[in-house]
């Protein structure tokens, strides 16, 4: 249950005003909460998209009706920002926020542990000290995890365990190709936040040569404009001397240097120092990868950037650019000869995918590269190209189809392959019509995939406003299109009608009933003929394409009043 009034206190003291995506996934995520059935919600939302917001919107409801709720995050970093965050906009509410980490004593995290069992903290943000037992709840609502990409499967069964009937929302920018195939194939409901925030400028991304001269460039050009920098430089034994050759470089700048094997309160406060900008660049680790947000860096360079994956390369440019001011990311890697071929094809990924709210389309790129992983096993990528993505969608989608009528899937079962109609004239775009093949070949899916006439409507109304009026072989092509969306609902598998007469082949499971067509062959007997127990042959003289559609137009119309009959 929600009160309204303290909801609409609280949706009000958010100081920015919610896009549009985010407004939806927020009431998305409030109608699963308020919902009898458990929610286990994946939000998609690219970096620095706001789904923190929605986080702290669930949170709030489950708070509000005495639940407690567990922010699972990654690192340590991450941990002691969101901690903050939570903690400022919490701030004029009876909720009590806590943070574990390796930033805190034994005796700090036993005291906690206390608290928590006990009901008196309602939202505990932790890294993966939380996954551990001596973490009782007293009543467990809501589960967030925040950056699931950076989890093993192992972990995110061991948080499902805590309880059966813990609410769970998922957030993250490039999801994981066995979580996305989960969204995908229905098994957990999933939001996308595309909307960029209003102002929010695309990152620019330049793949480079490693250059001393380019270093110094792009430092100073984002210290003279008030920013700061991230240099990002992943080897721990080497990032004292980086620094310090950087520091050579540009001598009149200050450097911070921050990686996972500093002790706690030296890593605290240089992550702190460079919030409050006493360090101009940071040379640092992936430690930053997830989630840390500093509004005023504004340059990322990454060394070596052939050594990352694709997400954790997204995740990294998604550190800047956080503000209105223009962000920049440098990938700088060795020659061009000496990279591997899948490396070349993840900077090239990266490279084309600058658009804000990239982040989907990288994880759809992840699946079909290293392929979809196990539903109910624990690999979380597997052999997607031996079937190809979108037949291994639809496999996979009606199998949840099935069981979700409480059938059990037949895997030997035959795929959809439609109805397949032959009017024996041409039915295509021509090139003369659309020059370009990647454009034709985009709306033929369309037209192939289209569900309903009004989604057909839509593709011809897009195609004339884009190309002018349409030649008679689209319009055709459009006309069986219809006919095969009527045929398929009547069970019908094949529709083949020439000059001369032509047939109409019915499945097992067709709803037409069997009178209908009895009084057919009865009314016309020499027109109409049975051939087998599913095919209907007729014999009649059909010159044009216009007397073929009415023909079969006549037919279909007929075989649907009869089914309507029934009902």
């Amino acid at each position: 249950t929600l009160d309204e009034s303290a909801w609409a206190e609280f949706c009000d003291s958010f100081n920015f005003e919610e896009t549009p995506d985010q407004a939806a996934a927020i009431e998305a995520v409030r109608a699963d909460m308020c919902a009898e059935k458990v929610m286990d919600r994946l939000v998609c939302g690219d970096v620095g998209f706001g789904k923190t917001e929605v986080a702290m919107r669930a949170a709030f409801i489950a708070a509000h009706n005495h639940k407690q709720v567990a922010v699972l995050v990654p690192t340590t970093l991450l941990a002691q920002q969101h901690y903050n965050n939570f903690n400022d906009r919490f701030a004029d509410w009876p909720i009590t926020v806590e943070v574990v980490s390796r930033f805190k004593t034994a005796k700090d995290i036993a005291d906690v542990s206390r608290r928590l069992q006990a009901g008196e903290i309602d939202i505990l943000v932790g890294t993966h000290k939380l996954l551990q037992t001596d973490f009782g709840f007293s009543d467990l609502g809501l589960l967030i995890i925040d950056e699931e990409h950076r989890f093993g499967v192992k972990q995110k069964e061991a948080i499902k365990a805590l309880r059966a009937e813990v609410d769970i929302l998922t957030m993250t920018a490039t999801p994981i190709p066995r979580t996305l195939n989960m969204a995908l194939g229905g098994l957990r409901d999933l939001s996308v936040i595309a909307t960029p925030p209003a102002k929010r400028l695309s990152i620019k991304t330049f793949i480079r040569e490693h250059n001393i001269g380019l270093v110094k460039e792009a430092i100073l050009r984002e210290t003279l404009r008030g920013g700061q920098v991230y240099y990002l430089h992943n080897e721990v034994k080497t990032i004292e001397e980086t620094a310090r050759k950087l520091g050579e470089l540009v001598p009149e700048i200050s450097f911070g240097v921050a990686h996972g094997q500093l002790r706690e309160q030296e890593l605290e406060k240089v992550m702190s120092d460079f919030y409050h900008q006493r360090h101009n660049v940071l040379v640092c680790s992936t430690i930053i990868e997830t989630g840390i947000d500093v509004p005023n860096a504004n340059t990322i360079i990454i060394d070596r950037a052939d050594k990352f994956g694709l997400a954790q390369l997204h995740q990294l440019r998604g550190r800047v650019g956080r503000s209105h001011h223009q962000a920049y990311a440098y990938l700088l890697t060795p020659p061009r000869t000496a990279l591997t071929t899948d490396a070349e094809k993840r900077l090239e990924a990266i490279e084309s995918a600058g658009a804000l709210g990239a982040g989907f389309m990288l994880a759809s790129h992840d699946l079909e590269i290293r392929g979809a992983g196990e539903l109910l096993g624990d690999e979380q990528s597997g052999q997607i190209q031996q079937v190809g993505f979108s037949m291994y969608l639809e496999m996979l989608n009606r199998a949840v189809e099935s069981l979700r009528k409480g059938e059990i899937p037949d895997v030997d079962a035959p795929l959809e392959t439609g109805t397949e109609v032959k009017f024996h004239v041409p039915a295509l775009i021509p090139d003369d019509y659309l020059p370009n093949i990647s454009t034709r070949l985009v709306l033929y899916k369309r037209v192939a995939q289209a569900k309903s006439k009004e989604q057909l409507d839509e593709v011809q109304v897009e195609m004339i406003d884009r190309f002018g009026l349409l030649p008679d072989a689209t319009k055709q092509l459009f006309v069986q299109a219809e006919i095969r969306l009527r045929a398929q609902r009547l069970g019908i598998s094949t529709i083949d009608v020439s000059d001369g007469g032509g047939s109409v082949k019915f499945e097992d499971t067709t709803p037409v009933p069997v009178n209908a067509l009895i009084q057919l062959l009865q009314s016309n007997p020499k027109e109409f003929k049975l051939a087998g127990s599913d095919t209907l042959r007729f014999v009649k003289n059909l010159e044009s394409a216009e007397e073929r559609k009415e023909y079969v137009d006549g037919l279909l119309q007929r075989w649907e009043k009869a089914c309507a009959d029934l009902q």
